[in-house]
């Protein structure tokens, strides 16, 4: 396997104005390297942040280099499904494998199952295959919007997308070993590693209960193609409802174990306060009396069709996407006087419990207006209006707002 490096990352950056010269429909990369950014990110996040161009992606806004992490501009969230050249990329470890799917080896193994194998890409692809759309959201999405602000990756809207995934069953893949009762976690590893030894393997499991529904997938494809390289080639797991950290890229190693993972990724990092957030899914063999991993995506949604200070003609319409950790999106509402009255938008196409559900309104008043959005869950949940403070900057899903002008 190949490793990348800051030659080959840097490359990718000549490849923004080609980009825009194909026919880019996003006003906010006219420019090529003034992202449209919300205004509550740091001043220095601002100032950095340029639209640039990985190989094989569109111009996204970068915000690190090494490891990469690229964010969807908001643009592309006005379709339910998010093009694979547009995709965000989020990487902890700057040591990235270019892999040859010919040689690539999927170790399956554990003291939670009853023998070993190795499986090729060839094995995969020849297993019973299954699909699932569903949203990838990285669990700090919204960090830089915290404030007082968090340490960590300084996100805006875009660290996450959704695709039409396709591959195998996780549970097909433990049935070629045998799942022992005994087992509780099942742990997954990807190629990509750290520069110095010092830095733990990025190293992340999930309960067995997870592992074992019918969407949990380690998966081939994404939109129809196969995954793109800095999206996880060429398997890599897909845990819907679920926040991207356990969504491991690369896939090179599958354990099922009998003791909780005690590895940095499990025991110290993303994990939340206890009782903080109105979440159903636990993950019980590793909670402690303080916190518990961050699972499940929260209820959320966003305002897309237009930006912020935007004009639109009378009669028009506004709209974007609605999400949650998989219950389904029940209703998305429209505020004008700051959440004193709220009007119920027409949802669209809903594809799948998983994804996201585009929404529309009409404006037909002419002037200014704020308009906030919140979305429901089929289970009750609903958008918050204040952030709920955490250390590390999780589940931002304080309802979106933006001003428009109907002429």
């Amino acid at each position: 396997m190949a490793t990348l490096n800051r030659r080959h990352f840097l490359g990718g950056s000549a490849a923004a104005g080609a980009a825009v010269a194909s026919g880019l429909p996003l006003a906010s990369v006219a420019a090529a390297a003034e992202p449209e950014l919300p205004a509550a990110l740091p001043d220095g996040v601002r100032a950095s942040a340029v639209l640039d161009a990985l190989p094989g992606k569109k111009p996204l806004i970068k915000l690190s280099y090494r490891p990469p992490n690229y964010e969807t501009p908001i643009e592309y969230f006005r379709d339910p499904i998010t093009p694979n050249d547009a995709f965000f990329v989020r990487y902890h470890l700057a040591v990235i494998p270019e892999i040859d799917a010919k040689t690539w080896r999927l170790s399956v193994g554990g003291d939670g199952v009853n023998a070993q194998a190795q499986l090729t890409l060839e094995d995969l692809q020849a297993m019973p295959a299954a699909e699932v759309v569903a949203v990838n959201q990285c669990s700090g999405n919204r960090r830089g919007l915290f404030k007082p602000h968090v340490p960590g990756v300084e996100w805006g809207y875009g660290a996450m997308g959704c695709a039409r995934w396709k591959g195998v069953r996780l549970k097909d893949v433990l049935d070629k070993v045998g799942l022992k009762k005994e087992a509780i976690e099942i742990v997954v590893d990807g190629a990509d590693g750290p520069i110095v030894d010092k830095t733990p393997d990025f190293v992340k499991s999930i309960p067995v209960w997870k592992a074992l529904e019918e969407t949990t997938l380690v998966a081939y494809q994404m939109n129809g193609e196969a995954l793109p390289h800095f999206n996880g080639f060429p398997v890599r797991l897909v845990v819907p409802g679920w926040t991207g950290t356990y969504w491991m890229k690369h896939l090179v190693s599958i354990k099922a174990v009998t003791k909780p993972d005690t590895n940095f990724w499990m025991s110290a990092a993303y994990r939340i306060p206890l009782g903080k957030f109105p979440l159903v899914a636990r993950f019980t063999s590793q909670d402690t009396a303080a916190n518990t991993p961050i699972t499940e995506m929260m209820v959320n949604s966003l305002i897309t069709s237009h930006a912020d200070g935007a004009q639109l003609k009378a009669g028009g319409t506004v709209g974007g996407i609605a999400w949650d950790g998989g219950y389904g999106i029940r209703a998305v509402e429209v505020s004008s006087d700051g959440g004193k009255t709220w009007t119920a938008a027409s949802l669209g196409s809903d594809l799948g419990r998983y994804a996201f559900r585009p929404w529309s309104f009409p404006l037909t008043d002419k002037g200014k207006h704020t308009l906030m959005v919140r979305a429901s869950n089929a289970i009750g949940g609903t958008q918050t209006a204040d952030l709920i403070p955490n250390p590390a900057g999780y589940h931002h899903n304080v309802m979106h707002s933006v001003s428009l002008t109907v002429v």
